[in-house]
């Protein structure tokens, strides 16, 4: 969205705002989300820790042109898809707000840094591991049990969807964080990935012991073609190879891993977001999404503005929407409308068995 003052774009700010402050609409389901940087819309503000998005110029397309946490221009991709669901966004969990009917409206858990594995992101010091997710989670339902009584808090669960969004900073901020890391040590890429997604299916098996039975489940990105990577590991502004390849051999696993889960399970619990794949086609061919470019991000610093985090003395674009990377490593609000459009209405392709309008149409049936 265009900063200018001009009468049209205060009109799409404030109908933005209302979309986004406005009473969830009457039988919305409640939206659960758990994960990384990619999804936090503030946790980490609460936080001691470097991995926040708390200061200008984030959120400057935000209906408030405020920082709220979100790592992104705007709206990040929960947003887009409560957006979908009929609701107002969910609040951050520690954001001391959240309380009474905003309870049932779902939350957000997420906290940036963090990975599938424990040793992901120490470098952040105090940020939400995921199993510390869950427990919040569990603790949330408590509450909800104590607002509107234990089976109405089950059924809110178990209707409820639930986005988690894992697996990119295991490669990135641990596995080829250094030249040499002890998990490179540990293990070649192909068991690394393997190991990742062992791990991420007993996150997911918890989820569902928790009660869940809806829930979106994206991989990696494109981790060689962010800006960062571009930085540091490009040859004349190729995706680096070896993240690439990561995110080549992570994805599919996770694929794969769903599926069993579904069998095992008996029933399609587990939705997989091929979410490098929907990146892949802006970065390949950025003009036919409407973006000048997809190698320089929007905010920050040094080669493709990729060197650092974006920050009040950052370089910045004036037109955001055409942006792909809003910062080193985050899609802009625009991209990350493109890609919760593929997740609605996406083929098989991106969307594993099904997209979220399928999904949604088969749960407004039961």
């Amino acid at each position: 969205m265009s900063s200018s003052i001009c009468f049209a774009s205060l009109a799409i700010s404030l109908v933005g705002f209302m979309a986004i402050v406005a009473p969830t609409v009457e039988g919305a389901r409640a939206f659960f989300v758990f994960g990384d940087s990619l999804v936090d819309n503030g946790n980490n503000n609460y936080l001691a820790t470097t991995a926040r998005a708390d200061s200008p110029p984030y959120g400057i397309d935000y209906p408030t042109h405020r920082p709220t946490g979100r790592f992104s221009n705007g709206l990040n991709i929960p947003d887009l898809i409560s957006q979908k669901l009929g609701a107002e966004s969910a609040l951050p969990y520690l954001n001391p707000q959240l309380t009474g009917e905003k309870l049932l409206v779902g939350a957000n858990f997420a906290s940036a840094g963090i990975g599938i594995l424990n040793d992901t992101g120490i470098q952040f010091a105090n940020i939400i591991r995921i199993y510390q997710q869950l427990e919040f989670f569990r603790q949330y339902q408590q509450r909800v049990a104590a607002l509107i009584g234990g089976k109405n808090a089950q059924q809110l669960v178990n209707k409820a969807l639930v986005l988690i969004t894992l697996g990119g900073n295991d490669f990135v901020n641990n596995y080829f964080f250094t030249p040499i890391t002890a998990r490179r040590i540990q293990y070649n890429l192909q068991d690394f990935s393997r190991y990742l997604i062992s791990e991420y299916r007993k996150i997911l098996m918890r989820l569902h012991e928790l009660g869940t039975r809806r829930v979106l489940v994206t991989g990696t990105g494109p981790l060689g073609c962010v800006p960062s990577q571009l930085a540091s590991r490009s040859r004349n502004g190729e995706c680096a190879e070896e993240p690439q390849r990561a995110a080549a051999i992570f994805n599919p696993l996770l694929i794969q891993m769903t599926r069993s889960l579904n069998q095992e399970l008996g029933s399609d619990i587990f939705i997989a977001v091929n979410a490098a794949q929907m990146q892949n086609n802006f970065i390949s061919n950025p003009q036919a999404f409407g973006f000048v470019t997809a190698k320089i991000a929007c905010c920050g610093q040094g080669p493709y503005n990729g060197v650092g985090v974006c920050n009040p003395t950052s370089n910045l674009c004036p037109n955001r929407e055409i942006y792909a990377f809003w910062d080193a490593f985050h899609p802009t609000e625009r991209a990350n409308k493109i890609i919760v459009s593929t997740i609605n209405t996406g083929s098989d392709e991106y969307m594993t068995p099904m997209n979220l309008s399928t999904i949604m149409k088969l749960d407004s049936m039961t």
